[in-house]
């Protein structure tokens, strides 16, 4: 599932880049990102190890070992998470559905996006091994491939974000945020995508710094990834190093990405807040009547066995 919070605060990111991401796409992607509306979750869900191992392998183009490998992975990871993640997701849900019908301020949709975050951190964490192992299975020819797919990615990110009229730019992104929002809280009025559009204009976000940071974790992969395909690294090397790439993906290097971040976070907040007290009884009915489907669905599939 894509939780609403985390939906609208990441509406300006650029799109998935580097090692951790790559992989962690299994979790970010496969697990919970691909879960678009009630109707589809348990069905999604149920073939999302399958999904995220169509999504890495367009990273990577993994050869018939690294995917017999990948694949039984995945069905671990997504065993872990029915039983340990999903659980506590349908406990959060019903937390905020408690809130959804009152007024909502900034701190309060920050937290609730630090509790989304605290998860993915704890699937990010469950993915290193995984990275590891397959990271001294790759060859030079995949580590190609995954930077010709760095390309690829930059061009699309420049193409919504950096290249064009800034009112047009504005539009995309716009549109993205509009139809997030209308999956919770159902049709917005012209008022309230007029609000989104103001919040928006006055956001701290910087298409540029986004970029490099993309573009700085792609370098930092490959730069990983590089030595360890030679088969020259210990056990305990590889794992370090994957480590330290965790850790420089998550906590990025960079004072001012990281202020700019800061920033860019609390603007979200701001804007969803916003958004939030503008809305009507009946659009808030709807947003807990969808987070109480969501949370349903989780439990459901939390206690099936596969």
């Amino acid at each position: 599932m894509r939780f609403p919070v985390p939906c609208w605060m990441g509406a300006h990111a650029p799109p998935s880049g580097g090692l951790l991401r790559i992989i962690g796409l299994a979790a970010l992607l496969g697990l919970t990102g691909l879960l678009t509306a009630c109707s589809v979750v348990k069905i999604a869900y149920n073939q999302a190890h399958e999904l995220a191992y169509l999504q890495l392998d367009g990273y990577l183009d993994f050869n018939g070992a690294q995917t017999l490998r990948l694949k039984d992975e995945l069905v671990k990871i997504q065993r872990w998470h029915r039983s340990t993640q999903l659980p506590a997701y349908a406990e959060r849900l019903k937390k905020w559905q408690r809130l959804l019908p009152g007024e909502l301020d900034e701190v309060q949709v920050c937290s609730a996006g630090e509790e989304v975050r605290s998860s993915l951190l704890a699937i990010s964490r469950r993915t290193e091994s995984i990275v590891a192992e397959l990271a001294v299975t790759l060859s030079p020819d995949q580590l190609k491939f995954l930077q010709g797919k760095f390309l690829k990615l930059n061009q699309e990110y420049r193409n919504d974000f950096l290249e064009g009229p800034s009112s047009a730019l504005l539009d995309k992104r716009l549109k993205k945020t509009v139809n997030r929002a209308e999956m919770l809280y159902g049709t917005l009025t012209d008022k309230q995508v007029a609000l989104l559009r103001r919040q928006m204009a006055l956001s701290a976000f910087d298409a540029g710094m986004s970029l490099a940071e993309y573009q700085r974790r792609q370098q930092d992969a490959l730069q990983t990834l590089a030595p360890l395909i030679t088969g020259g690294a210990t056990s305990a090397q590889t794992k370090s190093a994957v480590s330290g790439y965790f850790e420089r993906s998550l906590n990025s290097p960079s004072p001012a990405y990281r202020r700019h971040q800061e920033q860019l976070t609390r603007d979200n907040c701001r804007m969803l807040a916003l958004l939030h007290n503008s809305t009507s009884p009946a659009q808030r009915a709807k947003a807990v009547e969808t987070l109480g489907d969501y949370a349903q669905d989780f439990r459901i599939l939390a206690s099936q066995d596969f």
